[in-house]
């Protein structure tokens, strides 16, 4: 990256408080950047570190002050969205894979469209088709019929089972597996869990983003669906006939439970269960380490175990913290009342 301040400001909107020729050479945060670095500040927490920062300029909203006259300023409304637009216009990962490497096994029946890179070790087997563009990184396995489709990138060590459907515009990190099998058994008449075969695929729609050490498990009929736009952290497992609405992000370590509706625009935050059977509507918010055990039906926040009303929960957990408080003015006011209640005996023994 070398660029100018105003060739960084021209892109964002933004207003260049200082020496528009200043050169740009990376991106660091205000409390880690050095000279020729462009950091950004947009929360008052950090304010603190623009006195020392040694950033060549920054990215800073109109209400905070600029106190120093030796670095240079981008003004903008919206520091943080700014500075991702500058990262992905300047700054943009380079992918250095390119055609098909010798070592990788593709069945003679795979469909492969225009400049599609594979690296070392793929196998891609019968059936399968790769559309436009599409990259797939060293020792990542798509097994028969699998449809990958244009602009993928498909990154180290994934494994997509049969019969599975990625859209276009796609990325899926390394190690994810999409199209395991459901947990799916029933207990026969000893007891013992017979397996129930799990004979769907898995779905993910356009511009579907999944992080690392993520599960998908493959539908038992019909299939697990993540549509349109969503986002999902790492680590996160999504069971069998699950449905994702468009545009809905779920954080690490969060669970969704067999045959779970979740529609769109809605965020789970890190640590979120969410049990089996039940449908989530649109816009729904629920807030980190919650357990959702039933149907939530309107648009809102949502947090605890099991998951309620944000503003109640936060109201039910401040007391809950204040519950030693709580009992030491009890036990005050108890001793209180003894000692009223043995006053009150005594005179009315003496008036006795």
């Amino acid at each position: 990256m070398k660029i100018k301040l105003k060739e960084a400001a021209d892109l964002v909107g933004g207003v260049v408080i200082g020496n528009s020729q200043t050169e740009l050479t990376g991106i660091a945060k205000i409390e880690e950047a050095k000279k020729g670095d462009l950091t950004f500040l947009y929360l008052p927490a950090y304010e603190k570190f623009l006195n020392s920062t040694e950033a060549s300029a920054v990215l800073i909203s109109p209400e905070f002050r600029k106190t120093r006259t030796d670095i240079n300023y981008i003004e903008v409304k919206n520091p943080n969205v700014a500075l991702q637009k500058i990262i992905i216009t300047f700054l943009q990962p380079k992918i250095n894979l390119t055609g098909i490497d010798k070592t990788a096994s593709i069945h003679d029946s795979v469909i492969i469209g225009k400049n599609v890179s594979v690296g070392k070790n793929v196998v891609i087997e019968a059936g399968a088709i790769i559309g436009d563009n599409s990259i797939i990184y060293h020792n990542s396995v798509l097994m028969e019929n699998v449809k990958v489709g244009s602009n993928c990138l498909i990154y180290t060590n994934v494994s997509v089972r049969e019969n599975c459907v990625i859209g276009n515009n796609v990325i899926i990190h390394s190690n994810t597996v999409i199209g395991s099998d459901g947990f799916g058994y029933i207990p026969d008449e000893k007891g013992v869990y017979q397996k129930v075969p799990q004979v769907g695929n898995v779905i993910l729609e356009d511009n579907v983003e999944l992080g690392s050490n993520v599960s998908i498990d493959r539908a038992a009929l019909g299939s697990t669906i993540i549509k349109n736009g969503v986002k999902i952290d790492n680590l996160v497992q999504i069971a069998h006939n699950v449905s994702v609405g468009d545009n809905t992000a779920i954080a690490s370590q969060s669970g969704i439970a067999g045959s779970t509706t979740i529609g769109k625009n809605c965020i789970l935050a890190g640590q979120v269960g969410i049990v089996g059977h039940i449908e989530i509507t649109d816009s729904v918010i629920v807030g980190a380490q919650s357990g959702v055990s039933k149907s939530i039906t309107k648009p809102g926040k949502y947090r605890g175990s099991p998951a309620d009303d944000m503003g109640k929960m936060l109201k039910l957990e401040a007391h809950i913290r204040n519950v030693p408080s709580y009992a030491e003015k009890i036990k005050k006011l108890e001793e209180k009342i003894a000692s009223l209640e043995e006053k009150i005996s005594q005179i009315i023994s003496k008036g006795t």
